[in-house]
């Protein structure tokens, strides 16, 4: 098995467990602080940039062990309001990763092939091996956040909006545990993050994409009119989380109004969840290892002259 700094792992168990969700019944986001900074504060920002780049070796370490091994795959599924910092994910803490090891998903506005079947196909089409990390920047969750705050999208699923009440949303619940039970029964260890960020925080970060010519790009007209919708969609959150919470496949109530604690604390979810697959390189065969030497000697033979 690979060495692992054990106490490393421990640190990260610990940092995250105020932050896991493991039983949805009862849950709150009202009691659950986008600003939090646990037992950090506003000085501790380079310390805490430290810890991640640590952190960040571990990770690319135990990936690559995961890619030579293809023993099991990580689904990392992002969610969170817009602006609150999962391409920052991706890119800071995923940045180090070996690209052959790793497939980033995003999930937009189904297309039309996309509406045509049930609402976890096309993401079930990107699902990683075994071998891979998979990140899905959103994911099949959207089928009961902003299609539940917009019922009227159900139309184009076949669906009539009129009918999707209650019940109606508890089925789709089911269908995702039921999906998410199934992965990790074959080797898909599951790690669920919502950037939790506030609104005053998005507001300033929105009005930051209108003043800053290099992040002008990334706003949109969309942005200012779901913002309207924000308290639908904190309940609508809650709703998820409490439904599709489980000791299996938690998920992360992630404090994002400071990037770089959200980075901190997604680092930590991911090196634990690989450090729990017990990972190791694959054994070579006793009969090929038997041949190491005259592989060496062959190796260290000057190559004939002449040749091209």
């Amino acid at each position: 098995m690979m060495d692992i700094p054990a106490d490393l792992v421990k640190r990260c168990k610990k940092f995250i467990e105020p932050y896991r969700v493991t039983d949805g019944e009862g849950f709150k986001l009202s009691h659950y602080d986008p600003g939090d900074l646990g037992k950090l504060d506003k000085d501790s920002k380079k310390e805490a940039v430290d810890k991640l780049e640590k952190g960040i070796q571990l990770l690319e370490q135990l990936q690559e062990v995961l890619y030579a091994s293809e023993s099991y795959a990580l689904l990392v599924v992002l969610q969170a309001m817009d602006s609150a910092g999962k391409d920052g994910i991706v890119k800071h803490v995923m940045g180090g990763i070996n690209p052959q090891g790793c497939v980033v998903s995003s999930f937009k506005q189904p297309t039309t092939l996309e509406r045509g079947h049930d609402f976890l196909w096309r993401c079930v089409c990107r699902l990683p091996r075994r071998g891979m990390i998979g990140i899905f920047n959103r994911s099949y969750y959207e089928e009961v956040l902003s299609v539940r705050v917009h019922p009227e999208f159900l139309d184009g699923e076949g669906f009539e909006p009129a009918h999707a009440k209650r019940s109606f949303w508890k089925e789709r619940f089911k269908s995702i545990n039921n999906l998410e039970r199934h992965l990790l029964a074959n080797k898909t260890r599951i790690v669920k993050i919502f950037l939790h960020i506030s609104p005053e925080e998005q507001r300033k970060r929105l009005l930051a994409r209108l003043d800053t010519p290099d992040k002008n790009w990334k706003f949109s007209e969309g942005d200012i009119h779901e913002r309207e919708f924000w308290d639908e969609y904190q309940k609508a959150y809650q709703e998820m989380i409490r439904h599709t919470s489980s000791p299996e496949a938690p998920w992360y109530v992630v404090p994002a109004d400071n990037k770089w604690f959200s980075r901190l604390v997604c680092m930590c979810a991911m090196v634990e969840a690989l450090a729990e697959m017990k990972l190791e390189y694959p054994k070579v065969p006793g009969e090929l290892k038997e041949f190491f030497p005259t592989f060496r000697k062959e190796l260290e033979r000057p190559l004939s002259k002449g040749r091209d």
